[in-house]
C-alpha cells in the first residue's frame, strides 16, 4: 500500500532539490521521468508492500513520453490504450485524482482490471500533474495491496505530485527552450545551404534569385529529395566539398 506513515501535511520540500539535481544529470525527457518515477516509488512505497510508479507526459507535436520505476522499466500504462480506458487516462481527462482502491471489486474496465490482477496488482492511484498549456501528465501508482479512499497514503501521494509538478513543469519548459534553440539552429543551417546553392545557380545561369530557387524546388520535387539535400549537392558540386557552415554562434 501507499505509505500511510507519510502524513498528508508533509510538504515534500526536498522534492524540488532532487528534481533540480536530476534534471542537471538527465536532460532527456525519458531519463528524467524515469528518475522521478523511481524517486516517487521510493518515497511513497512502504517496505512491506510493493508500489511502483509510472509517469506519462503528453506534449503537443511530440511523441508521448513515459517511464516506470519497475525493474527493467517495463510499462503497465500502455494497457489503458490497449483496452480503451483506465484510471490514468481518466485522471488526465478529468484533471482529478482517480483511485481504484481494490481491483477485486472494480466494475469498470474489466479487461484492463484482469490484466493488472494477473500481474499481482490490487490497487491503482492516478494523479494528474499540473503542467503548462496543452501539456498533460499523470503519475500512476500500482500497488500490491488495496488502498483505502481518503487515507493518509493517498493524501501524501497528492502532496508529492503537487511538488513534483513544479519541478516537472520547469524541466519541460527548459527542454522546450532547448528544443526551440536546436530547431532554430537547424533551420539556420538549412537556410545557409539553400542560400549558397541559390547563389551558385544564379551565377551559373545568370538568372534571378526567384528563378534559381524555382530550379532548386523543381529538382527537389522531381528527385523526391529534401530541398536541403538538393541544395547541399549543388554546393558540393561547385565547391568540391560537402561540408557547409553558417557564421553564427550557438
Amino acid at each position: 500500500m501507499l505509505n500511510a506513515g507519510v502524513p498528508e501535511y508533509r510538504d515534500f520540500a526536498d522534492v524540488a532539490l532532487h528534481l533540480q539535481e536530476s534534471f542537471l544529470q538527465n536532460q532527456e525527457v525519458e531519463a528524467f521521468l524515469h528518475d522521478l518515477a523511481e524517486y516517487a516509488a521510493a518515497r511513497l512505497g512502504s517496505p512491506d508492500h510493493e508500489c511502483s510508479c509510472e509517469i506519462t507526459v503528453l506534449r503537443p507535436k511530440k511523441p508521448a513520453a513515459a517511464a516506470s520505476s519497475r525493474p527493467g522499466g517495463a510499462l503497465i500504462t500502455p494497457l489503458e490504450s490497449k483496452y480503451g480506458d483506465g484510471p490514468g487516462l481518466t485522471a488526465m481527462g478529468s484533471g482529478g485524482t482517480v483511485l481504484v482502491g481494490d481491483l477485486r471489486r472494480e466494475q469498470r474496465w474489466p479487461e484492463y482490471v484482469k490484466a493488472l490482477r494477473r500481474q499481482g496488482i490490487l490497487s491503482v492511484l492516478s494523479i494528474p500533474a499540473a503542467l503548462e498549456g496543452d501539456t498533460r501528465g499523470v503519475l500512476t501508482f500500482y500497488c500490491s495491496q488495496p488502498v483505502a479512499s481518503g487515507s493518509d497514503g493517498v493524501r501524501a501521494a497528492e502532496a508529492f505530485v503537487r511538488q513534483a509538478s513544479k519541478g516537472l513543469k520547469l524541466a519541460l519548459r527548459m527542454l522546450k527552450l532547448e528544443e526551440t534553440r536546436e530547431g532554430m539552429s537547424a533551420a539556420m543551417q538549412t537556410r545557409t545551404v539553400i542560400d549558397l546553392a541559390t547563389g551558385a545557380i544564379m551565377a551559373q545561369n545568370r538568372c534571378s534569385q526567384a528563378a534559381a530557387f524555382k530550379l532548386l524546388r523543381d529538382a527537389s520535387n522531381s528527385r523526391n529529395m529534401k530541398l536541403r539535400e538538393v541544395a547541399a549537392a549543388v554546393v558540393a558540386s561547385v565547391a568540391g566539398a560537402a561540408d557547409t557552415f553558417s557564421y553564427f554562434d550557438e
